[in-house]
This record gives structure tokens, sequence and C-alpha cells, in this order.
């Protein structure tokens, strides 16, 4: 099922308002009906994780062993 809050458009509103929907795509994509059923639902390309790696670099102030649970413990035991 689709959510009803999202813009919907039917086949014909949709291939009038392609090119300037494609600009200003909604995160949420529009739902395109065809004959008030739902037929297609058009997304925008979501930002891989590759973007996020470095995006903090130079913000983040690590403090302490990170990789530490900070219990003290003896493997021979």
């Amino acid at each position: 099922m689709y959510n009803l809050d999202m813009k919907s458009l039917n086949v014909s509103e949709f291939r009038e308002q392609l090119l300037a929907l494609i600009d200003k795509l909604p995160p949420e994509g529009v739902i395109v009906t065809k004959r008030g059923k739902p037929v297609a639902r058009v997304l925008p390309v979501r930002e891989t994780g590759k973007s996020l790696i470095g995006a903090l670099k130079g913000r983040l102030k690590i403090r302490g062993d990170i990789l530490s649970t900070g219990e003290r413990w003896n493997a021979e035991s």
C-alpha cells in the first residue's frame, strides 16, 4: 500500500510535469496512478554511505582509548 499523504499524479500529469518534477522531486517520492490505481513510485536516488566517510574529519575529538572497554583482564586466567 502507498502513503496517502504522498503526492500522486496520474500518468498524463506525470508525463506533462516530468522534467520539472525531476528537478524538485520530494524525498518521499511521487506515486504515479493509472485509472486511479497506483502503478509506480518515483523516488530520488539516495546518497551512498561513501559520502559519509570522512565527513566529520576535524570536527570530532577522540578522548581515551576507543578500542578498550576500560576493564583490565588477564587472558591466562
